[in-house]
Parts: structure tokens; sequence; C-alpha cells
């Protein structure tokens, strides 16, 4: 069952827009306290959003930035704004399609099938890769560990990635810093060395201390148990 968060502050619409997602069978999540948005994001894990423009605290593009942080899950903008320059700051901003208020529901309902359809019904999801307790999610981005989601930053889960795909060997610096940035030029080795010791401050903030392990002159790699040597 597709989940779907629905993120509208006129109650009227939100719950219609809920209505109709569970007439045609998917799970949905309206979000009530518009500062936490990406808290209900991470709790529901959702495979679409519906995001209204106009929000209290922060618009409707700033939650949008924030979830494309974390992760690539289809964002459709709803918004009685529908001028050019709002379109354009949507689709910029990380939005996947944008529908303007008022509309069909068989419309909105037709272009979320098609979104999904398109993110996920071509392709097999990705393996969930553990470790340790740590569960890391490739499609999504999302970890959790000992079932508690962990936010990570987009270059984070890129280091994370890499070292879990290769566990139990030795990953290189150099090819942490190619899959990092996805080039050999310009590459800054200070810029890794924060982001992995920013990765390993949240690990061990998370109750995994030691979980990755540097190999000095060779690289990186993730300890099978806390006391490895």
């Amino acid at each position: 069952m597709y989940r779907v968060l629905i993120v509208e502050d006129d109650e009227g619409i939100a719950a219609g827009v809920e209505r109709l997602c569970r007439s045609w069978g998917f799970s949905t999540l309206r979000t009530v306290h518009f500062r936490q948005v990406m808290d209900d994001f991470t709790a529901f894990d959702p495979h679409l959003v519906l995001m209204d423009v106009a929000l209290p605290c922060f618009n409707g593009f700033y939650w949008c930035a924030e979830i494309r942080k974390v992760s690539k899950v289809p964002v459709i903008f709803l918004s009685s704004a529908s001028d050019n320059m709002n379109i354009v700051m949507a689709m910029n901003m990380g939005g996947d399609d944008f529908i303007a208020k008022p509309f069909d529901g068989g419309v909105l309902m037709a272009k979320v099938q098609a979104m999904l359809r398109r993110a996920y019904d071509f392709a097999p999801p990705a393996p969930v890769l553990e470790h340790r307790g740590a569960a890391f999610r490739p499609d999504s981005g999302e970890l959790t560990v000992a079932g508690h989601p962990l936010r990570l930053t987009r270059n984070e889960q890129r280091i994370l990635l890499c070292l879990m795909e290769n566990k139990g060997r030795i990953v290189s610096r150099e090819t942490l810093m190619e899959r990092l940035w996805e080039t050999d030029s310009f590459v800054d080795e200070n810029t890794l060395t924060v982001n992995v010791n920013r990765l390993r401050k949240k690990l061990d903030g998370a109750g995994l201390p030691g979980f990755i392990e540097t190999r000095f002159g060779q690289g990186y790699t993730l300890c099978s148990e806390e006391n490895d040597p």
C-alpha cells in the first residue's frame, strides 16, 4: 500500500484530499503541526508528498528543500498561486509536479498514480543494508538504528552507502571521494574528513560507537563489533 503524506493547512482541502487518496487505496497522514513536517515525513516514510505552497511558519518550498536533503520521494505541489514564478520555484526547489487549485479530484489522482508508477513500478526496491543494528535504505537514504530514524545529509548517505556496500572490505579515500563528488576533479580531502567525522558523531550518538574505523594509509571500513581493533 502506497503511503501519501498530505501537507495542507486548509482543513477542508486536506480532509477532501485524504478521503480521495484513501478511496484509491492509499494510506495517508495529514500534517497538523506545521513546524514538524520533517518529523511526520521521517516517521511516516511516505512514497509521495502532496505539498501546499502557502503554509504556516515555513512555506512548502522550504519543506521540499528539507525533504530533498534526505530523500528523492516524489513531491507534488498544490497551490492557488499558479503563476509562472511559483511553478518555476516549485521545480527548482525539487518538486516533481504542480497542480493549481481548485483542482479536479480525478486529475489529481491520475497525476498521483502516474508519479507513483514512474517512481516505483519499474524498478525493484533496493535491498536494505544492515550492520550492527543499523538499517540503511539506498533508495530513500533513510537510516534507522535499532528502529529509530537518524537523519543524514546527502554526503553522509553516500559515504555510508559506499561503506555498507563494501562491508568487510577497506574502502579507500579515493573511492569515497569519487562517490561523494562523482568526479576526480576539484576534490578537497579535508571535506571528506569533515563528512566522515560528522557521520561518526551521529552514529556514536545513536549508540554505535566505533562503527566506522580508520585504517591509516588505506581508508575506512565498518567494524563488525564495537571493540574491534
